[in-house]
């Protein structure tokens, strides 16, 4: 009895130490998966290095942030859909972003293309006038 008693023991103590490894090892790795992205966040370069091609794109109303990621992804504008829709929600262009058609580029970052996609609010330019 003793002898079964030792062995599982070492083997409950095995288990324990391997299950301890691989946690802290997913959290290593998880944790340089997100520093990584957030990194990406605010430093993503331009998708073209020099002039890049222009790419003429049209968003509506209704579009989302994501779909607009997409739309720039499928044209090539940016590297990940997910990034810029992230980078939308944290940048200063969050409510000046509206609808039409911009003439973008891919030497752009998300940056100028957010900042080249701000609609002026008329309602806005009539206060400035009183």
């Amino acid at each position: 009895m003793k002898v079964l008693n030792i062995i599982s023991a070492v083997a409950g103590a095995i288990f324990r130490l391997v299950t301890a490894i691989v946690v802290v090892y997913v959290i290593y790795q998880g944790a340089g998966i997100c520093y990584d992205y957030g990194y990406r966040v605010f430093t993503e370069p331009a998708v073209a290095i020099g002039e890049g091609r222009s790419v003429t794109v049209t968003i509506t109303e209704d579009m989302s942030a994501f779909e607009i990621g997409k739309l720039f992804e499928s044209r090539g504008l940016v590297r990940d859909a997910k990034l810029f829709t992230i980078q939308y929600y944290l940048s200063e262009y969050l409510k000046d972003v509206g609808p039409g058609t911009f003439e973008l580029s891919t030497a752009m970052t998300a940056e100028d293309m957010m900042a080249a996609m701000v609609v002026e609010d008329p309602e806005e330019d009539s206060e400035d006038e009183k």
